[in-house]
Formats: C-alpha cells, sequence, structure tokens
C-alpha cells in the first residue's frame, strides 16, 4: 500500500516536473512565436508600401482632374448664354436672348484680385471641349503656340452672323459721304442695303416684345457715323408714334409711318437703299445695355470663352465689323502695342497721365468672327506664326516685305480660310509671370489676304487692358462712380456709349 502510494507520488511529480517535460515543447513555442512577430512586421511594411502608392496615385487621379477643370473651364464659368430663345426668325432658326443684364456695373471685386486667366494652347493641334451655349459643346482647337491662336468653328450661328451684318448696314457703312456721283463718274445701282420694311422694325425692337418704343428708335439716331435715320426720317416716326396712345408702335403702325418709297434717293421697291455711292470699310457696333439682344450675346459670349472677368469685356471697344470687297485687304499688323513710359492706353488716358505724348491701342486679346465665307482669298494670315525666332530683318525675305499680305499673303506661315460662323481667339500679349498683361507678342503679327472673289464680313472684339492693373483698377473705378452718378440722376434709361464714358469722365 505504502509502494503504490509512493508510485502514484512519484508519477505525479514526474508528470508535473519541469525538467524532464519543459526541453521537447518550450523551444518550438518560442520559435513559432518569433516567426508571427517577424511575420507582422513584414505585413506592416508592406501595408505601409502598399497605402503611400496609393495615396500618390489618388492624388495623381486629383490633380489630373484639376488640371482638365480648369483647362476646359467649368460650365457656369464658360456659359455665354442663360436664357432660353424667344424670338425665331424667318429661317426658323432660334436667336437666344441674353441673360438679364446688371443696372449697376460691379467693378470693386475685381480690382483686387489683378488676375487675368489665360487659356492654355498644350500643343499645336489639340482640341478642348468649350461649352457656350445651352445644350451644345464647341471644340477650340490649337493653331499654334507664338502666338497662342485657336479657332472655334460654330461660334456663331448663321442667323446671328446674318443679324450682325444687317446691324452693320443700318448703322452705316461708308468711306465718304457723297450725296451724288462727280461729274462723269457712273451712278452705280448697287444698294447698300438691302432690307424690308418687317426687317428694319426687328432690328430696332431691340427687346423682341413686337414694340417699337421711343428708345429703341432714338438708340439707332445716335450713330454719328451711321446715315439711315435722318432728322426729317426721324421726325416723322417719333411724331406717328406720339400720336399712338400706347406710346409704342406695331408692325403695321410702323409700315404706316416709315414710308420708304417716300425717301430720297430710295427706289419703290420696299427696301431700303442708301443714297450715298462709296462705303467704308467698317464700323463700329455697342453692345452694352439697350443693344440688340444678339449683339449682348456675343459679347457674354466672349465673356465665356475668354474666361475673363466680365467688367473687362464691358468696359472694352465696340464691335468692329469690316466688309471686304474684291481686292480688298489689310496688310499685317498688331492689333496691341508695346507699352512704353511715354505712352498712355487709349481706354484709361482719363484716369492716368494725361501729360503722356502718344496714346496706344491695349488690346490683351482679340476674337475675330468671320460674318461670311468668301468665295475665294480673304484668308488671315499670320506670317511669322510659330518661327523658333522672331527678327524684323527675317520679314523681307529675296526682297519682299511679307507684311505686303496684298503681294506675300501666299507666303505666311499660317493662313485661315474665313468660314461663316468660325471665330479666333488670339492673345496680343505675353503674361507678365505674375497672372497680368505682359509684353507684346510680335508672333501675333497678322493681316487679311486680298480677296478674290465674294464678299467677306468679319467682326473683331478686344478686351482693352492696360498693362499698369492699378491704373486699369482706377479706372474701372471711375467708370462704376460716374454710371452710378448718372443713373441717379436720369428718370429713363438711355443707352450709355463707349465713347460717352471718356468724354464724361
Amino acid at each position: 500500500m505504502e509502494e503504490t502510494e509512493e508510485n502514484v507520488m512519484e508519477e505525479d511529480e514526474s508528470i508535473f516536473s519541469d525538467k524532464p517535460l519543459s526541453s521537447p515543447f518550450t523551444s518550438p513555442f518560442r520559435s513559432t512565436r518569433l516567426h508571427i512577430q517577424r511575420s507582422n512586421v513584414c505585413s506592416r511594411a508592406y501595408f505601409v508600401v502598399v497605402m503611400v502608392f496609393f495615396h500618390v496615385y489618388i492624388l495623381n487621379v486629383i490633380a489630373l482632374l484639376l488640371y482638365v477643370h480648369y483647362n476646359n473651364g467649368p460650365g457656369d464659368l464658360v456659359s455665354g448664354d442663360g436664357a432660353t430663345p424667344a424670338s425665331v426668325s424667318e429661317s426658323g432658326s432660334p436667336l437666344p436672348h441674353p441673360a438679364p443684364a446688371p443696372t449697376e456695373l460691379h467693378v470693386e471685386d475685381y480690382s483686387q484680385s489683378y488676375s487675368l486667366p489665360r487659356i492654355e494652347g498644350i500643343r499645336v493641334g489639340h482640341v478642348q471641349q468649350v461649352s457656350l451655349v445651352p445644350d451644345r459643346t464647341h471644340e477650340m482647337r490649337t493653331l499654334s503656340l507664338k502666338p497662342l491662336l485657336f479657332e472655334i468653328p460654330g461660334f456663331l450661328s448663321e442667323e446671328e452672323c446674318r443679324v450682325v451684318v444687317q446691324l452693320a448696314q443700318l448703322k452705316g457703312l461708308m468711306e465718304s459721304q457723297t450725296p451724288a456721283p462727280s461729274q462723269g463718274q457712273e451712278e452705280s445701282n448697287q444698294p447698300l442695303l438691302s432690307l424690308s420694311t418687317e426687317e428694319v422694325f426687328s432690328l430696332l425692337d431691340l427687346n423682341q416684345d413686337g414694340l417699337l418704343q421711343k428708345q429703341e428708335i432714338v438708340s439707332h439716331s445716335r450713330s454719328r457715323d451711321g446715315t439711315w435715320l435722318s432728322p426729317d426720317n426721324l421726325r416723322q416716326i417719333l411724331t406717328g408714334l406720339e400720336d399712338r396712345p400706347s406710346g409704342m408702335l406695331t408692325l403695321e403702325d410702323f409700315r404706316r409711318v416709315y414710308d420708304v418709297s417716300q425717301r430720297p434717293g430710295q427706289q419703290r421697291s420696299g427696301k431700303l437703299w442708301s443714297q450715298f455711292k462709296q462705303r467704308s470699310k467698317h464700323t463700329w457696333l455697342y453692345q452694352g445695355l439697350g443693344s440688340h439682344h444678339v449683339l449682348q450675346t456675343l459679347r457674354n459670349r466672349v465673356t465665356g470663352l475668354t474666361r475673363l472677368p466680365s467688367a473687362l469685356v464691358d468696359l472694352s471697344e465696340p464691335l468692329q465689323v469690316i466688309r471686304y470687297e474684291h481686292g480688298d485687304f489689310s496688310n499685317a499688323h498688331h492689333d496691341s502695342s508695346p507699352s512704353h513710359t511715354e505712352t498712355t492706353c487709349a481706354h484709361t488716358r482719363l484716369a492716368g497721365n494725361t501729360s503722356a505724348l502718344t496714346e496706344v491701342f491695349c488690346r490683351y486679346l482679340t476674337v475675330s468672327f468671320y460674318l461670311s465665307s468668301a468665295e475665294e482669298g480673304g484668308e488671315t494670315t499670320f506670317p511669322v506664326a510659330d518661327n523658333r525666332t522672331y527678327e524684323e530683318q527675317a520679314l523681307v525675305q529675296d526682297g519682299v516685305d511679307l507684311t505686303e499680305t496684298q503681294e506675300t499673303c501666299s507666303r505666311g506661315n499660317l493662313r485661315i480660310k474665313p468660314t461663316a460662323g468660325t471665330a479666333l481667339l488670339w492673345y496680343n500679349h505675353l503674361s507678365d509671370g505674375r497672372g497680368w498683361m505682359g509684353e507684346l507678342d510680335e508672333y501675333s503679327l497678322h493681316g487679311d489676304c486680298p480677296v478674290r472673289r465674294g464678299v467677306k464680313w468679319v467682326a473683331n472684339s478686344w478686351v482693352n487692358v492696360d498693362p499698369d492693373h492699378q491704373m486699369q483698377a482706377r479706372y474701372q473705378r471711375l467708370v462704376a462712380q460716374r454710371h452710378r452718378a448718372k443713373s441717379a440722376m436720369e428718370e429713363h434709361y438711355q443707352p450709355l456709349s463707349h465713347s460717352d464714358l471718356h468724354q464724361d469722365l
């Protein structure tokens, strides 16, 4: 019994003893635990590397999206037409109305930013998508990098081109006002204007409400170089307008008071003819408040395309419309001028140095619209576009001056055939590296080749910027003050022209 108990005790001691059992099990257990710890360390390093690469990838995607966003421009920034089309022409094409224009010029916010957005060209042939009208995108193709030049097909509709041409004709395109042909000179029967009474009424009806008001009629009589509305004709129309109880003229009323067949120099065909035999090469169309809605739409579209502050575009020059007939051309030139201490910008001269000897045009960029397609010739040429270097001596080759487009148009580096509705955008100045207008881009030299057959209509919209941003801001503040003062004094709205702003200041 005692031996049995001793054996049990010995077995229990052998079971619970550390010496015989610890050596075969303890070492593998520790090795396995150490292996697990090393595996965890490797997993953490791998996880960190994966996460770093993942974050780098996400940052690259975000950077690419931001680049595309700012390169193409957001939809609400480049949207030029905010209103629904309300008028339809005879051909059925809708004419979009511009978004409601503000009654006050807001320039204070812009004067604090001093930044001019600039579209990137990327490379020649690069195509960007821009949204300028509702439910449609336009392609903007880079034509050159020196100068930075873009082409936008379909920028204007066929109907918009027609209206701009008619408004230019209505304003008056004449070289000189010669009442009658000189002796021995053949009298030309070709009409300057060929507009029906309905078309004249539509052009005068600025808000397209089917009624003519006094302000709408008077706005067209202010043109200094226009001839279509003589004092007698104006008196006749206004008399008929005053006889109406409503103070407005319908189309039928307009037909009665505006008898085209009784005008001197007109023919009894129901068409409007000019009594002058010589036509001018250009005219100017005001695009501000009170102007035709198509002109305001184009101005808003230019603001969206260029992505510039609306205050800059609104206070720039009016729209210039040019007619090139057979043989007409323009030699190569720069639209803007280099900046010098002895010069001042024409648009900010009253806010600047009055002792400056010379006034020059300061045009940051040019937007040119083709209003018609010339049958032959009439290309826009950039003689030195994308040259490796620019030297004035290089403009003369083999004794021929490349700026004389009448003789050397075919030798230009880049020629663009006029196509109705297409717009060209190019920068006349480089960037100063701080977001403002820098030196004149000499590669922006351009001209118009002679028209060989047909007629070429083109319109130019310039955005005026002073190289001195403080001068530009001072000018805009003066204009805003002048506008507020005039609005407070006037009971009835009267269109304020670009030249009137300068004179009043």
